[in-house]
């Protein structure tokens, strides 16, 4: 069974021969740049640049040999750009060792910090000495709203700016244009080693009104004016759905899995009420999720019987409550299954929600086990982990979000090999 078999077998809620692995095919399942040396130090890789993909969140590409290393079955679509020497400029990790940023992300240094800059000249984010990711620092609709040029908005926030993102963008525009993405698209479905493609394309709404009003101002506008933040939320909506025909149109015969994001819930529970949930995001997510398949049809690209695109959300924190409701707007597949947070244990999650969705994470908790466990307790809770979620199918391994600093390479080791014994 090839990788990329091994994955859909488990949005065909199917179990194959071994759990399908991920590792850095978006945002949330990859490692931190300054955890990345260690652990090829660890496991005798020869000695390589760091390339800091994600600015903002300091995570690192993850090379081929450490994805073979570890039996990785799925692929980023990022992955297929910046191959040039001219993509790159040199940096320096918060610990002072050397690394690669992109190229066109505006950095400046300044007294006691980084700075981070959109195209205006705007400073969009920052990183103290001491710290370890830059945060956002300017939120454009903080002081008044204009919904009629969203898309400026989008390039002075830190989370959205296309001089922020790494190739191909959150809306396949920033670095790379249509043609590049589908000719480096292409290329690497055919170099990637037969594993899954996913495919980051965004398209949040509760982040995104976070991003730009700031978190205390959107909660209130969706709590007092309910009418101006569906307003806001269709807006956005237009923008995304515009960028997501552009994307699709590039990459939709490469990809597998298309990857939206919404960080909806907090360790205790949803961001929200559930019928809050329903009045302002459901039948926007729908509409999105429903027009991404529409988009990239089964047997796309000339392949017979090729499954059809399957649309998975990153969202973080207890959600359970909003499980049935994401289900029914025609989710797939959930990552990264925060199982440390309320009501998102493995086995209610697997009992209730494992024939209708795919689990995508939950395998090993990095708030406390991955972090501070030794070598053999995190094999053990891997071990319970996979007891759990693998029967039946409906799920592919993947940590609780990235691995970060400090972790040490001898457990991230001992994660990956007890998910393959």
């Amino acid at each position: 069974m090839t990788p990329r078999q091994r994955v859909l077998q488990a949005f065909a809620h199917r179990q194959p021969e071994r759990v399908p692995i991920d590792f850095s095919a978006h945002r949330s399942s990859g490692i931190a740049a300054l955890a990345y040396t260690p652990l090829r130090r660890h496991l005798g890789l020869p000695v390589v640049p760091v390339r800091v993909y994600d600015p903002i969140q300091q995570l690192a590409v993850v090379n081929g040999d450490v994805l073979d290393r570890f039996g990785v079955d799925t692929v980023e679509m990022g992955r297929a750009f910046s191959h040039s020497v001219r993509d790159w400029q040199e940096w320096k990790l918060p610990d002072g060792s050397a690394c690669l940023m992109p190229a066109w992300v505006k950095l400046e240094r300044r007294d006691g910090e980084w700075v981070m800059k959109s195209r205006a000249g705007t400073v969009i984010g920052r990183m103290p000495d001491g710290a370890l990711y830059f945060e956002q620092t300017h939120f454009p609709f903080l002081e008044g709203d204009d919904l009629s040029n969203l898309p400026r908005a989008f390039e002075e926030c830190m989370w959205t700016s296309s001089d922020t993102a790494a190739p191909p963008g959150p809306a396949g525009s920033g670095p790379s244009g249509p043609r590049t993405l589908k000719n480096n698209a292409h290329r690497l479905r055919a170099t990637c080693g037969e594993r899954a493609v996913v495919g980051l394309f965004g398209g949040n709404l509760l982040e995104l009104g976070q991003f730009l009003y700031r978190n205390d101002n959107f909660f209130m506008l969706m709590a007092g004016e309910p009418e101006h933040a569906a307003a806001f939320l269709d807006k956005a909506v237009d923008v995304h759905l515009e960028n997501l025909r552009k994307f699709l149109a590039a990459v939709g015969d490469f990809i597998d899995i298309i990857v939206f994001g919404d960080d909806l819930g907090m360790q205790t529970g949803p961001q929200m009420s559930p019928q809050m949930y329903r009045d302002l995001f459901k039948p926007r997510h729908k509409l999105m999720w429903e027009t991404a398949k529409k988009l990239a049809p089964a047997g796309r690209g000339g392949e017979p019987g090729r499954p059809p695109l399957r649309v998975m959300l990153h969202c973080c924190g207890s959600v359970r409550a909003l499980l049935p409701d994401l289900i029914d707007a025609g989710l797939d597949a959930m990552n990264p299954v925060q199982i440390s947070t309320s009501g998102m244990e493995a086995e209610g999650l697997k009992r209730d929600f494992g024939r209708d969705i795919v689990l995508w994470g939950g395998g090993c908790d990095t708030q406390t086990v991955l972090r501070s466990g030794t070598p053999q307790q995190v094999r053990d809770h891997v071990r319970r982990q996979v007891d759990i979620l693998a029967p039946g199918g409906g799920w592919v391994f993947q940590q609780v979000h990235n691995i970060l600093a400090g972790v040490p390479p001898e457990n991230i080791v001992a994660m990956f090999d007890a998910v393959r014994s």
